[in-house]
């Protein structure tokens, strides 16, 4: 047995004995590992096994069809910085943000006195008292390991494994032309993945990682089953990407979408100098940027300028075809993936939607494949990680998950809590699935009585039966830009502002809320959530959007999960569908295709079914739970041109009957008292 694996051992011992005298759970059921959490840090932070890192840069990778993708191949080396001759395990990041920029970010993190300086700095640096608590939770990102696990972690590869970073086609140094998560790139990945096994510096061995974009290729290539990809460490995957940015609820996130399209276009114009200086400059990768500088630009001004579907272009008809090549090509078949695979996302983060559902599908036994759930924007990633009470770092779980599945040590990752969530209302958590064993769905009504609680258009009430009757009216506005949905939106950006992002009263002011008693005692509510609404509409058609809150006793509303839906994309896809016992729809899959469109009749009851993503949270005794309902989600998801033009923008209505009650599905475990 290795020194190595003594000490994980001996260290897992130790924490059976604090078991056996304490009656505690076992270290590994613990967010933080315990002792071996205490153990996978040690190693990744102790002595390196390699000094030195050599980087060869941007070696050529020739794609099936003759496209050259470039990537930068950084390999442990000895003290003289000369390669070692041992093969090595081998890790691929799939990057759309230029390697360059991976490499400014590992060049910056190499540089020990100012890296951990600023790290140490970070960890005290705190401006909640100031309002800007959001700011606060920006800057633990990097102490949490992200900005290693983004980039290149050095202390990964001076262990003894390859990195292996490439620029997606048509992006960075890489010819060809940005296809935007398209079916040629997926097939990319495969052959990178490929490529790397053939190496002479590799074992053949090959493990995938990367932060958003770099995350969801992961899912993508191991859909696709190279023989070589052996693990996979996605942080805030997306999978079901049409309803996670693309067409959020039939709306397009224009506070994510623009800046994203924008910041990817102009850095892949940044030509290779080095290449100019000796003469070796690539003009086929000029042609490709010249034949396509502003890569789903079209999609993105079609939607919000083109005023009637009659005059929809074919391109963005495609993404609103069920069975077109774009659409198919983003909707994720998680399902398909059979290695180990450690999953990190945020409850406010562009993909919630998708982290737990893919989670959920991998097919792999317990023990190999997890799920850490932050109380994280996509900027904010890892934010609180490595801190007391909370799950190890982020690179530290990388490295101790490769070493597992690539090395084949045996260090107790596989034990590691399966589920490890920040639980709204409370705190870190461990549990053995996702959502939480013990949940019961059961119906919340929206009453109008008047519940005391909240000053917003209707201050009604959420009851165990159906309420009185009533035609609650709510109009479009613009208070949702000083919303959670809009940090989630905007992918943390106005997050910022503690005033917004973490109290949503400024939001309720045009919305109709319904808020329930407060709890008496600690209630859980754990999974997806089903808003089911019967409305009414001065025109043919109409946006709505949907919150879960919780209310602490002094009146903080703070939003859990969100949901959105255009009035007439309500057809859902049963297939996709799930529903509790009773029938109630717990996730709604609606279809967001022009052809399912369902008509409707202005001054006419019309049911909208809204699914939320999931979400974890504890209701503690005094605390009540509260349904918002609005008619826009500005900046989130604005409706597209044409369906916005038929809305006009006109007041909305909740048919509040006895007869035909609206509610929200909800799963709870506890016994709150309503």
């Amino acid at each position: 047995m290795t020194k190595r694996r003594r000490l994980f051992r001996t260290l897992i011992a130790l924490g059976a004995v604090v078991v056996v005298s304490t009656g505690l759970v076992s270290a590994q059921a613990t967010p933080d590992g315990g002792a071996l959490g205490a153990a996978w840090t040690a190693t990744h932070d102790g002595p390196r096994t390699y000094p030195q890192v050599h980087i060869e840069w941007d070696v050529p990778i020739t794609m099936s069809d003759g496209t050259v993708l470039k990537g930068n191949v950084y390999r442990p080396a000895d003290a003289a910085g000369v390669p070692i001759a041992e093969q090595t395990p081998t890790i691929v990041s799939l990057t759309p943000y230029t390697k360059l920029v991976s490499n400014l970010a590992d060049s910056a993190q190499s540089i020990p006195v100012l890296s951990d300086l600023l790290v140490e700095a970070l960890k005290g640096f705190d401006l909640s008292a100031f309002g800007l608590g959001g700011v606060t939770e920006m800057t633990r990102a990097l102490p949490a390991g992200l900005g290693r696990v983004f980039s290149v972690d050095r202390k990964l590869v001076q262990s003894g494994y390859t990195q292996v970073v490439v620029d997606v086609r048509g992006t960075g140094f890489s010819q060809g032309i940005w296809q935007v998560f398209g079916e040629r790139e997926q097939q990319d990945g495969v052959e990178v993945v490929e490529w790397a096994a053939r190496q002479p510096w590799s074992t053949g061995s090959v493990g995938m990682t990367g932060v958003s974009y770099s995350a969801i290729n992961q899912l993508q290539t191991a859909e696709r089953k190279p023989e070589a990809l052996k693990a996979i460490f996605p942080v805030v995957p997306g999978s079901d990407l049409l309803r996670d940015i693309a067409a959020t609820g039939g709306g397009v996130g224009i506070g994510f979408l623009p800046m994203w399209l924008l910041a990817v276009n102009s850095a892949k114009l940044v030509p290779n100098v080095q290449s100019m200086l000796t003469g070796s400059f690539d003009w086929k990768w000029l042609a490709d940027r010249a034949a396509d500088p502003l890569t789903f630009f079209n999609y993105l001004l079609a939607a919000l300028t083109i005023p009637s579907i009659a005059e929809v272009p074919d391109y963005l008809l495609g993404l609103l075809q069920d069975d077109s090549l774009i659409r198919t090509a983003w909707l994720g078949q998680p399902e398909r993936i059979e290695i180990p695979t450690f999953i990190y996302g945020g409850w406010h983060d562009i993909f919630t939607y998708s982290s737990p559902r893919a989670f959920r599908a991998v097919n792999v036994p317990a023990g190999q494949k997890k799920l850490i759930m932050g109380d994280t924007y996509h900027l904010t990633s890892g934010s609180g990680l490595g801190l007391p009470g909370g799950p190890p770092r982020l690179d530290v779980l990388q490295r101790a998950w490769f070493d597992k599945w690539l090395k084949g040590i045996d260090n107790g990752i596989d034990d590691y809590a399966d589920v490890t969530v920040w639980q709204q209302g409370g705190g870190w958590t461990s549990t053995t699935e996702f959502p939480r064993p013990g949940m019961d769905y059961r119906r919340m009504y929206l009453s109008p009585e008047v519940s005391g609680t909240a000053r917003s258009v209707h201050d009604g009430s959420l009851t165990a039966a159906p309420g009185g009757a009533a035609r609650l009216t709510v109009a479009p506005g613009l208070t949702g830009v000083c919303s959670r949905d809009s940090a989630t939106g905007t992918a943390g950006l106005t997050a910022a502002l503690d005033l917004c992002a973490k109290d949503d009263r400024i939001n309720e002011s045009n919305g109709l809320t319904f808020t329930s008693a407060p709890v008496t005692e600690p209630t859980q509510i754990s999974g997806p959530i089903a808003v089911h609404l019967n409305t009414v509409l001065d025109a043919t058609d109409g946006y709505w959007a949907v919150t879960v809150n919780d209310v602490a006793p002094d009146g903080r509303s703070t939003v859990w999960t969100s949901g959105q839906l255009q009035a007439s994309l309500r057809k859902v896809n049963e297939a996709k569908s799930t529903r509790s016992p009773n029938g109630d729809y717990t996730d709604p899959y609606p279809i967001l295709t022009l052809a399912d469109r369902l008509p409707l009749v202005p001054g006419e009851p019309t049911i909208v079914d809204i699914g939320l993503p999931a979400t974890d949270g504890i209701l503690q005794p005094g605390h009540r739970l509260r349904i918002d309902v609005y008619a826009l989600n500005f900046p989130r998801g604005l409706p597209l041109r044409p369906l916005l033009n038929e809305s006009e923008l006109k007041p909305q209505h909740l048919e509040l009957d006895p007869n035909r009650p609206s509610w929200v599905n909800i799963p709870v475990s506890g016994n709150p008292g309503w």
